[in-house]
């Protein structure tokens, strides 16, 4: 297409290189150019507007902000997902902790621990500073690496439009405003192939550990409360508790797809009045048996603890932990709600009425002479007369406390699939006012399985402690040094801060995990290789869509590397596809193009099936869906409509929201209604065309306008066909050690890929009227 100098031909118009002022004609026809055809001013502003529009869908924001009722009804319904596993800690913490009745000392120094264990790491890290460190509103180790993506080079974007409203926007600081030591490290990670990945291992780790943790969290906390009825009724078998409890665990899962808001609403109520219960039962406790407990308030006495009890008291932490196990899910699932709403539901009930809880639990066991009430402790200290309804609104919260878990579980996949780490697989909005409430069939059944077995599995809580609570205090270290760089290089706080914040956050977490890990071959191996797995599967994937991206790549195609006109004027191919006569078949095309015409290219199914047939349907359209975070798209803003520098081509653009069902059979009768719209609207002696998309016959139009109306009318009278492209990748086998790996890797992502949800198993259209068109790449 260009010359001996690489100038293109004269007479060829290219889109991204539109002008409404039309060019003299060369002397001599120059081979394989298009005619040009001179667009009028309609069709400038036209593609004009739809630049914007692309420009502002690109840039909306998906983090919602709520004031008044609404955020007081968000805070109610956190209550109800996020702190049923936090919540429901009481249940099993002393008994984790202490194998004999423990001394006063000893309790009040394990409270001491607790108290500030919930104040440190969960009220001032994670409620006053992790939740600033949103990505547009999304919580989650994940997303914290997104951020990071969005100020830092680091991370590698598909370059196809569709995915670059998922894709983080860098938004580079500049390097004369950061502190010299954050500007040093934020080029080093920049430099650093290896820093690159370990960020990006790092944070899928902790998505892993999060999720591989919710298959425990179920089993741990209905578990807990099932146990609870051996106090009145200790014949109880062990089979019959695991029974009880698989079969709960079964009915949660299967009312998920109510979804978060309803669910929320529902489980909420439950949660206020167990957290209520047990603020209750610990002032009772507390008045009624040993209130000098209430000194563990003083940090004092959880150093003389790990002081006076040397080995055991550090191994005692991994029991310990687990007072503050669903800490994660705060941040998790802060797309599904608000850092506000989460703000109000901890401070204003669930922080006090727990403090109040362990505080009252530990002044029973103090004055305990039976020596047993550790082993069970809230039901043991429990009010005289209120066993039954404690009993009840325990197993109810122990239920809702897998809620928390589950919903993180939807978050985080959401995370992840946007970002090209998990293949597609089906979501559902359960909500049109809370934009980030999800659903997902798949990961919810998956996860109910994991969870059953491991009921049956581990059958105790005693066991399941000990697989449980590792991969939260890892999770939580993994925050605390993702919010520490986020703090340096994003809020471009003083290095002197940000290290003070590290190393405080840093040693306490450090200090956890160091004696989590103790637990490691008695079941907490369980999770971290769950993890591994996970992560493993999520690295693999992004892997290969890297390698997918960049073969695609390379087989781009723009309009002036694929068409040119002969002397006649009739559309050839170049010589680089044969140089063959393009001829025209009768019919409306609709061509799907998951790149959104990036650059004037176009799509590469239409490529290969004018590469195959030497033809091209009469009218083409180059169909492109874009999905936007938000419920609904109005019907008159849907529609995004240019030309293209192929003649009869046109590229459609379909916006639309996550409720809106848009893959219908009728998808070809409103395309072509838009696009009489497109050419009739502000045209002609036609200012009023009918919305209805029908062409008015009465109404006088321009010849030219009523020609290329006639021809879309007669091609899709003719017939419509929808052309999918069928995309089938080849591994190249390279004769080495690291090519061999390669070659693997890439063939398991090839079979994922084969075996995975496709973005369009939602078209609903006549199975007749669809034409795939495969073709193969080599990555």
């Amino acid at each position: 297409m260009a010359d001996a100098t690489g100038t293109p031909p004269p007479n060829i118009r290219f889109e991204d290189d539109i002008q409404p002022v039309k060019r003299k004609q060369p002397a001599v026809a120059a081979p394989l150019a298009l005619s040009e055809k001179e667009l009028s001013v309609h069709d400038l502003d036209q593609e004009e507007r739809a630049r914007k529009i692309t420009h502002d869908d690109f840039a909306l924001k998906k983090k919602q902000t709520y004031t008044g009722f609404t955020l007081a009804w968000l805070s109610f319904q956190s209550i109800g997902t996020i702190y049923g596993d936090i919540g429901t800690s009481p249940l099993y913490v002393y008994s984790s902790t202490f194998t004999s009745q423990p001394s006063w000392d000893d309790l009040v120094g394990a409270l001491s621990i607790i108290i500030w264990s919930l104040t440190l790491i969960v009220t001032v890290k994670y409620t006053f500073i992790v939740l600033l460190a949103d990505d547009d509103g999304q919580g989650g180790t994940f997303a914290l690496y997104s951020l990071l993506a969005r100020f830092a080079n680091i991370s590698n974007e598909d370059p196809n439009a569709a995915s670059a409203a998922a894709t983080p926007q860098l938004e580079r600081h500049d390097t004369g405003k950061m502190d010299p030591v954050t500007r040093r490290f934020r080029s080093f990670i920049e430099g650093s192939g290896s820093a690159k990945f370990s960020l990006k291992l790092v944070g899928v780790l902790g998505v892993s550990m999060v999720m591989a943790d919710g298959v425990l969290t179920p089993a741990q906390s209905v578990l807990g409360a099932i146990q609870g009825i051996t106090v009145v009724n200790p014949d109880l078998t062990r089979s019959a508790i695991v029974g009880i409890s698989c079969a709960i665990l079964i009915a949660l899962f299967a009312i998920q797809p109510l979804g978060t808001a309803k669910l929320g609403t529902a489980f909420a109520p439950i949660v206020v009045i167990w957290l209520l219960f047990n603020l209750c039962s610990g002032i009772y406790n507390l008045v009624l048996y040993d209130y000098t407990v209430l000194k563990a308030f003083s940090p004092y006495f959880a150093g003389a603890y790990l002081v006076r009890n040397g080995t055991s008291g550090w191994r005692s932490l991994g029991g310990l932990l687990l007072a503050f196990t669903g800490v994660e899910a705060l941040f998790a699932d802060l797309g599904a709600f608000s850092k506000r709403a989460i703000q109000i539901s901890w401070l204003g009930l669930a922080f006090p009425c727990l403090l109040i809880a362990y505080a009252g639990q530990a002044a029973f066991i103090s004055f305990d002479t039976t020596g047993t009430a550790f082993t069970n402790p809230f039901f043991y200290t429990v009010p005289p007369g209120s066993f039954y309804f404690s009993m009840v609104i325990a197993i109810l919260a122990a239920i809702v406390a897998s809620q928390a878990m589950i919903t993180s579980t939807f978050q985080l996949l959401t995370q992840v699939m946007r970002l090209s780490y998990f293949p597609h697989i089906k979501t559902v909005h359960t909500s049109n006012k809370f934009h980030e409430q999800v659903y997902m069939p798949l990961a919810n059944w998956l996860l109910m399985i994991g969870t059953v077995i491991v009921t049956a599995v581990y059958n105790n809580t005693t066991s399941l402690g000990n697989a449980y609570g590792v991969c939260v205090i890892i999770v939580t270290f993994i925050t605390t040094c993702m919010v520490s760089i986020v703090a340096a290089i994003i809020w471009r706080i003083p290095s002197y801060i940000v290290v003070f914040f590290f190393l405080v956050f840093g040693l306490l977490d450090g200090v956890y995990i160091s004696s989590s890990l103790v637990k490691v071959p008695d079941g907490a191996w369980f999770t971290l290789l769950l993890a591994v797995l996970l992560s493993s599967i999520f690295v693999l994937w992004r892997f290969g869509k890297e390698q997918q991206w960049a073969a695609e790549g390379r087989g781009k195609v723009h309009t002036r590397d694929l068409f040119g006109t002969d002397s006649t004027g009739d559309l050839v191919l170049t010589q680089a596809f044969g140089g063959q006569r393009v001829s025209s078949a009768s019919g409306l095309g609709i061509f799907f193009d998951k790149s959104g015409g990036t650059n004037g290219n176009i799509p590469t199914v239409f490529t290969q099936f004018v590469r195959k047939f030497k033809a091209r349907p009469a009218i083409t359209i180059f169909f492109h869906m874009r999905p936007l975070s938000r419920p609904s798209v109005p019907h008159d803003e849907r529609y995004l409509v240019s030309r293209t520098a192929v003649p009869a081509c046109y590229r459609v653009t379909l916006r639309h929201g996550y409720m809106d069902d848009v893959l219908t059979p009728d998808l070809g009768r409103q395309l072509v209604e838009h696009l009489v719209l497109y050419i009739t609207r502000d045209r002609g002696s036609d200012k009023g065309s009918n919305a209805s998309g029908g062409v008015a016959r009465s109404v006088e139009h321009t010849p030219e306008i009523q020609a290329e109306l006639d021809a879309l009318n007669k091609a899709h009278e003719d017939q419509t066909v929808y052309i999918i492209g069928k995309e089938v990748m080849k591994v190249g086998r390279k004769k080495s050690v690291p090519g061999f790996f390669r070659w693997v890797v890439l063939e398991l992502f090839l079979w994922i890929r084969e075996n995975s949800r496709t973005k369009l198993a939602d078209l609903d259209i006549d199975a007749d009227s669809l034409v795939e068109v495969g073709f193969v790449k080599q990555i």
